[in-house]
């Protein structure tokens, strides 16, 4: 019988990993380095605090070309793409009839018909198949995921970091805007985008030169690997969603929290689940909650109001930068507004204050 282990797929760099004692942990489908010999505290404050290096390679990407692209990829997704700036990267969801999400993921727009578009690994498949369908054969959607590999180099440091191999500051892109550089001598597409709520870049190149990137940025003393553990720790404490667990095909990006960057209520623009949205009263609604004490509230905790049950938490961690454990959890749309809830963790009803987020406000993601 073939194990789990053995139907995993691997980035170019898993060897890289194990070299550098990385715990090795089942993602997505994928084998990921989860933390470093440090530990994912340690990981997770070297990012806020210097710059951190994520090996992302498992994310699919795709690209979109041919005449009518622009229109047709903004029927097909939630977001606006029409009025998409060229050197622009933009936040969106791919729906389905219903308003549920079946992926979050950003869209590049490189020229006035061409698009890069990342995805998530889990959902490479079902996103490639549901818009060659809503695309059409007018235009070339290509799969470009196997041949590009994807690094994130993350941290109040990071823009220090390349331009010390070599980038020239004034060629660094703005917050979520994305240029074409040289690097290790190849071509890069660098966006100013991340994770982790830090100023931040990713990396797309060829596939075979992972190894060699990995190295190099590693080199500089200021960079560390951190890994997926680091990774969702830092994404929780800036409240970011986490496909699986925020967001589902049973859930809408309104839900979530994102209807007005959809526009539903001030645009009568028409995209694949759209109807469906409009005519939606939402059922419940995603909440940050800061919990009492460092003991986090796993994925499943139910979520109590004067005792009865409205909700369940979606993700839960200790905060490293906060000093408290913090969750996301979805509760029925008539509680969101309740300033506390309860947190049933079996063994103990703790109380949880809900807050805005992100939990934690100094990110430098924004720093110019």
């Amino acid at each position: 019988m073939i194990s789990e282990e053995q139907l995993l797929l691997e980035t170019p760099l898993a060897a890289e990993h194990v070299a550098l004692g990385a715990k090795m942990v089942p993602f997505a489908g994928w084998n990921m380095p989860v933390q470093y010999k440090e530990g994912i505290l340690a990981e997770h404050q070297h990012t806020r605090t210097a710059v951190s290096l994520f090996d992302i390679c498992h994310m699919g990407e795709f690209r979109l070309k041919g005449k009518g692209s622009a229109e047709l990829l903004d029927r097909a997704l939630a977001r606006s793409v029409a009025d998409q700036k060229e050197g622009s990267c933009r936040y969106n969801f791919l729906l389905n009839d219903q308003g549920g999400t079946i992926d979050d993921l950003i869209v590049y727009r490189i020229s006035a018909e061409e698009f890069f578009i990342v995805v998530n690994a889990s959902r490479r498949e079902i996103d490639f198949k549901t818009l060659s369908g809503r695309l059409g054969k007018d235009v070339v959607l290509s799969d470009e995921s196997d041949c590009t590999a994807k690094l994130d180099l993350q941290g109040p440091l990071s823009a220090e970091v390349l331009i010390r191999l070599g980038i020239p500051q004034d060629m660094l892109p703005k917050y979520y805007h994305f240029t074409k550089v040289n690097l290790f001598g190849t071509n890069v597409l660098l966006s100013r985008t991340g994770y982790t709520g830090e100023l931040g870049f990713e990396l797309y190149f060829d596939a075979s030169l992972a190894v060699d990137f990995w190295r190099g940025i590693l080199a500089d003393a200021a960079v560390k690997p951190a890994g997926l553990g680091a990774r969702d720790t830092l994404r929780l404490e800036m409240g970011y969603p986490l496909y699986g667990h925020e967001l589902n095909e049973m859930t809408t990006p309104v839900e979530a929290g994102f209807g007005a960057m959809l526009k539903i209520d001030s645009s009568d623009r028409v995209f694949s689940g759209s109807a469906a949205l409009r005519g939606r009263v939402p059922e419940k609604q995603l909440v940050g909650l800061v919990l009492e004490g460092r003991r986090a509230a796993r994925e499943g905790t139910p979520v109590l109001l004067e005792g009865k049950k409205v909700g369940a938490v979606t993700s839960g961690t200790f905060a490293p930068s906060l000093g408290v454990a913090v969750a996301m959890a979805y509760v029925d749309a008539d509680s969101a507004g309740s300033r506390s809830f309860s947190l049933d963790l079996q063994k103990v009803v703790i109380q949880a204050e809900n807050v805005p987020v992100p939990f934690y406000k100094k990110g430098t993601a924004r720093k110019n």
